[in-house]
């Protein structure tokens, strides 16, 4: 019988704070009644905050960051129309696979797993689009399969420096409400992200950004769409509802969730993001392992993959840590299964879960066969996360 607390360490679906969970335990409500704006309208307005957008709008979709995905091409692209994309981690391969499916024709760049969106590719692609049949560029802005962090802001340089006028699409799944992300200022014209992940909510909701120009060209597109028909979700939503049954308990928590984010402060959120991975990726190292993203420009502050030592299957040291020490790590995707683990550091979590998660790891990679010194990687991640504070602290009685 396993006892204590499930030691939650995936990168999604992540842990939900009490006063999240707590926000929505109500009652049924009913969603036609004249007071419900008063709930969503402060939705939207507060999620535009996240996404650090003023002039886009924010549709919430029942669902999750793959039904916001496939909203975002239904309603700006037509069959057969050309998007510029690149796989690198299993979640950029699975909106590839997904446009193809719409009918999109793809022009695809094959990166080598632990790289980002090759950016200088892309430039070279789009200057060379003198007649602009590209009509939408694609970036997985984190890859939650290798731990890799792309700049969107690079990529909407070199579509400004081709004076091309394609859509930019971001995949901000893993990174909405973590690390930093600016729609209006990066010209992100759709941006998707869900409910499960930065925003410390259960999966059902797909949360989908779009611009003006995105708007715009929704209303000529031609993919066919009947749920995911952004028109109709606008109509609805300026006045505070939905053109069908939202999931009412999540909205609550979703209000929760906002407070929490915004009282932090975003840049407070992002900082938070990054002191706690880094402590990880300083852990990693102390141990003698690497992370799957080739380079610490690359590294990500949401999550790191973290590849087994030669001869040591990840998938033991993650079936070790689910059976005996109730940890859950996350497992390597496709080419990955068996050569790297997980470590999700998003959303509400702080070091103590960290030192938490890297001694859990420390013992099942030992008992999967790997050699591991005990406590090198638990005390470089102390010796981190403590660096600049043990010197202002007064002198323990114990001390002296």
């Amino acid at each position: 019988m396993k006892t204590g607390i499930n030691h939650l360490f995936i990168p999604g679906p992540t842990n939900v704070p009490e006063s999240v969970r707590q926000a929505m335990n109500v009652p049924m409500q009913d969603m036609r009644a004249p007071d419900f704006g008063d709930l969503t309208l402060g939705l939207f307005r507060d999620l535009k905050k996240v996404l650090r957008t003023q002039t886009g709008e924010v549709l919430l979709f029942p669902g999750s960051g793959t039904g916001a995905w496939e909203a975002a091409m239904a309603n700006t692209l037509n069959p057969g129309d050309t998007v510029l994309m690149s796989r690198f981690g299993q979640f950029s391969t699975l909106w590839v696979e997904m446009a193809k499916n719409l009918g999109l024709n793809v022009i695809c760049v094959d990166v080598p797993w632990g790289g980002g969106v090759p950016v200088s590719e892309y430039a070279r692609i789009l200057g060379d689009d003198r007649e602009g049949k590209i009509k939408g560029v694609f970036v997985t802005h984190n890859e939650t399969a290798t731990g890799v962090t792309s700049s969107v802001a690079e990529v909407r340089r070199v579509m400004d420096e081709c004076f091309h006028d394609a859509l930019l699409y971001v995949d901000g799944v893993s990174s909405v409400g973590c690390i930093d992300f600016r729609m209006e200022d990066w010209g992100v014209d759709l941006a998707v992200t869900g409910s499960q992940k930065g925003l410390m909510l259960p999966a059902g909701l797909g949360i989908l950004g779009v611009s003006q120009k995105a708007i715009a060209a929704s209303k000529t597109a031609t993919m066919r769409r009947s749920y995911f028909d952004i028109g109709a979700q606008l109509a609805m939503n300026a006045t505070g509802y939905f053109p069908y049954t939202p999931p009412t308990q999540l909205l609550h928590g979703l209000r929760s969730a906002l407070n929490r984010l915004l009282g932090e402060g975003l840049e407070n959120v992002a900082s938070r993001h990054h002191r706690i991975a880094e402590g990880v990726r300083r852990g990693v190292a102390a141990l003698g392992l690497s992370l799957c993203a080739e380079h610490r420009s690359l590294y990500s502050d949401t999550v790191s993959a973290i590849r087994t030592p030669e001869g040591v299957d990840a998938r033991e040291v993650i079936k070790i840590a689910y059976a005996r020490y109730n940890a859950s790590f996350g497992s390597g995707l496709a080419q990955l299964s068996g050569k790297v683990f997980r470590i999700g550091h998003l959303g509400d979590l702080n070091e103590g879960m960290m030192i938490s998660a890297l001694g859990i790891a420390e013992m099942c990679l030992a008992e999967a066969g790997a050699r591991v010194e005990f406590g090198a990687g638990v005390g470089a991640a102390l010796s981190f996360y403590t660096e600049g504070r043990l010197a202002r602290q007064p002198t323990s009685v114990a001390a002296r």
